[in-house]
């Protein structure tokens, strides 16, 4: 399927087929394009925590408020801030940088002097909802690679973050649970494929100025 086809096809899945599992392959290409998602700074400010084990998935539905896709799904994806973006990890990223594109011992040096005033003059909170925003842009490229590759997903906001943060000890890595994306393969009787998917039109959604 070309991209829209594959974007048509996809919806948010209610209803997983718990007898289906992804692909240690296909798995890796959906976090591989989630990876590659543009980030403010190109920070990465987030980790992937993807969740496989049934019983733990199982011990997440009733802070997932009971919705049964997270029990059934092949892997549950929780995309977690880092709480601990400082001035350390700035600089270590500008590092990361200069080391991969070849670059000089500290010639990016300024940069993150920058990147460090800019981000540092924010709050604890700020700084966790800008990570957040980062967040949703790997959440999209996260569910394309699902549709590009006939994989089901469901996004999901509808969960309690510091169950999930308890529950898969993110606390104590520094992680904050943001979004949650279980990811499978639908069941034959989930009725909402059946839906047409409705949305405004191009027209109506474009503004050219």
């Amino acid at each position: 399927m070309d991209l829209i086809e594959s974007l048509q096809w996809r919806y948010a899945t209610k209803k997983f087929n718990p007898e289906k599992s992804v692909s240690p392959e296909d798995l890796q290409t959906i976090l591989e394009a989630g990876n590659l998602a543009a980030t403010s700074y190109g920070l990465q400010p987030f980790q992937f925590v993807v969740v496989s084990d049934p019983d733990l998935r199982q011990q997440l539905v009733p802070f997932s408020y009971n919705q049964p896709q997270v029990g059934q799904a092949s892997h549950v994806i929780v995309i977690a801030v880092r709480t601990d973006v400082d001035a350390d990890f700035i600089r270590a990223s500008a590092k990361l940088t200069e080391k991969k594109r070849g670059l000089e011992e500290g010639q990016l040096d300024g940069y993150a002097k920058q990147m460090i005033g800019a981000i540092m003059s924010m709050n604890d909170e700020q700084r966790i909802v800008w990570a957040q925003k980062q967040s949703y842009i790997v959440l999209a490229n996260l569910m394309v690679a699902c549709a590009t590759l006939k994989i089901d997903s469901c996004p999901m906001e509808g969960f309690i973050p510091a169950d999930y943060n308890r529950l898969l000890e993110l606390d104590s890595k520094n992680l904050h649970a943001s979004v949650v994306l279980p990811v499978g393969y639908r069941a034959e009787d989930d009725e909402q494929q059946s839906f047409a998917k409705v949305r405004k039109t191009l027209e109506e959604m474009t503004l050219n100025c």
